[in-house]
Order: C-alpha cells, then structure tokens, then sequence
C-alpha cells in the first residue's frame, strides 16, 4: 500500500460524512470512503488522477 499521508476531504461535504478523502503521496493519490477507512483505498498514478480532475471539470462524467 502506498505511503500517503496527506489525507483531506473535500470543503463541499458541509460536515455531511458522505464523501471520499483523497490523499497524496508522491507519485500516487489515494481514495478512500471518510466512513470506513478501514476498508482500504483506491491508488492510482498522480498522471491519472490528473487526467481524472480534467475529465470532471470538462463534464465527461456527466449523466444526460
């Protein structure tokens, strides 16, 4: 598992709970349920989350 231990969640949960931490390590970002840390992470290339946060912001993702 990568060592990451610049965890943050994001300012839009409003204290909710419901949202994901990203973390930053490197040479890789991690993803992980803020409820169940426990339950481990997703860990993928900063290249690739990089092309992921374009992707959001240029509304790929979106559902019609």
């Amino acid at each position: 598992m990568a060592n990451i231990t610049d965890w943050r969640t994001s300012t839009r949960t409003q204290g909710q709970g419901q949202c994901v931490e990203v973390g930053f390590g490197g040479d890789c970002v991690g993803v992980r349920d803020t409820k169940n840390r426990a339950a481990g992470q997703i860990t993928v290339a900063v290249q690739r989350w990089h092309e992921f946060v374009s992707g959001l912001k240029q509304g790929s993702f979106d559902v019609l």
